[in-house]
């Protein structure tokens, strides 16, 4: 997703709480044509996807305080918020643990670690992407 002057970007939401992960996914976000936001923890994310509407959020499981399921519960419940798509990325791989994930309302998993092309894949499932000859 190159951008050209005139189309908008796609605003995302990455919520992860080790900032090393973070670093990287907002610079694989952002060369896919991205515009990120970040949150560090489940509560944040919340309360930055209720402020800024972003419309793909990328949620971390595994974080102290609110974890990601509960933070996509939430997101779920609220009108603003519930039909954003949300992709998971975990390093649970067990399949109660992936399912459990789908249960909360997530969209879709990647298990960590994944590479950028997997994210890209998973994305472009989720989310209509304009054509990147376009942007």
């Amino acid at each position: 997703m190159n951008q050209e002057p005139g189309h908008p970007l796609v605003k995302a939401l990455v919520v992860e709480d080790h900032p090393d992960m973070q670093q990287l996914l907002v610079w694989q976000m952002e060369k896919m044509g991205f515009s990120v936001i970040v949150a560090r923890n489940g509560k944040e994310g919340v309360d930055k996807a209720t402020e800024e509407k972003p419309q793909f959020i990328l949620m971390d499981i595994m974080m102290p305080g609110m974890d990601g399921r509960e933070a996509t519960r939430i997101l779920r419940s609220q009108p603003g918020t519930q039909d954003i798509p949300i992709l998971a990325a975990t390093v649970l791989f067990r399949e109660s643990d992936l399912r459990s994930c789908i249960e909360a309302g997530c969209d879709d998993y990647l298990i960590k670690p994944f590479t950028f092309g997997e994210l890209q894949e998973k994305i472009h499932e989720l989310i209509r992407v304009p054509d990147t000859a376009s942007l």
